[in-house]
């Protein structure tokens, strides 16, 4: 079976296995996934679902975002941006209405940051007036 261009994964799961000091069977059974499937995932031979990426990493008590970036799910921009809305949203010192207002905020600055970059773009590309003496 010819590998997939998953090994990122698959080392990265397994030494996140390993450090979790779990083997392969009780990962397997704790993700709700066999045992021979989860050993082809580790070595490059199958490439997993979302759905089973979630379930290895909540058995891993690790971020789902970071095995959807090595699986090519996601990319590292939208992951940074859904792990700062889950860390808003996850904050318990805060109330519903300050998350969302906060949510509001982090959007529009992204939006800002967005459309000045677009604009920055287009002039560095536009040649630039020449100063005229009077």
């Amino acid at each position: 079976m010819a590998s997939l261009n998953v090994g990122n994964l698959g080392e990265y799961l397994r030494e996140q296995r390993r450090t979790a000091q779990l083997s392969l069977r009780q990962l397997a059974e704790a993700a709700g996934v066999s045992n021979p499937y989860l050993s082809q995932i580790e070595r490059g031979l199958r490439k997993p679902s979302a759905e089973v990426l979630q379930q290895v990493a909540k058995a891993l008590r690790i971020s789902a975002e970071t095995l959807y970036v090595r699986a090519g799910i996601l990319d590292e921009q939208e992951r940074d941006e859904l792990e700062t809305r889950a860390v808003i949203l996850a904050d318990p010192s805060i109330n519903e209405r300050q998350k969302q207002v906060l949510l509001q905020i982090y959007d529009s600055f992204r939006k800002e940051n967005a459309a000045e970059s677009a604009t920055g773009q287009q002039t560095q590309q536009a040649p630039q007036p020449q100063p005229t003496d009077t």
